[in-house]
């Protein structure tokens, strides 16, 4: 999950997920999956694949290189 910048709430939920190889995601499944343990304020409203996470040297994921990178239109946007 990462924060992206709205012109309303100052910030807005966006979920980037690697999926398994040879899997489907389906957007509205997996909005209704969480929409259904947690709050709507906390429901991701974008959600984004990517083949690989942007790591630190310590194989944490570098959360503000995949706001750059969707700033740059760089993620790719779940259907």
């Amino acid at each position: 999950m990462i924060g992206l910048p709205d012109e309303k709430w100052g910030e807005t939920v966006a979920a980037v997920l690697r999926p398994a190889p040879g899997a489907e995601l389906r957007r509205q499944e997996l909005f209704d999956y969480v929409r259904a343990s947690i709050a709507p304020h906390k429901t991701p409203r974008d959600w984004f694949v990517v083949s690989e996470f942007p790591l630190t040297g310590s194989g944490k994921i570098q959360k503000f290189k995949l706001q750059k990178m969707s700033a740059e239109g760089e993620l790719t946007p779940l259907d």
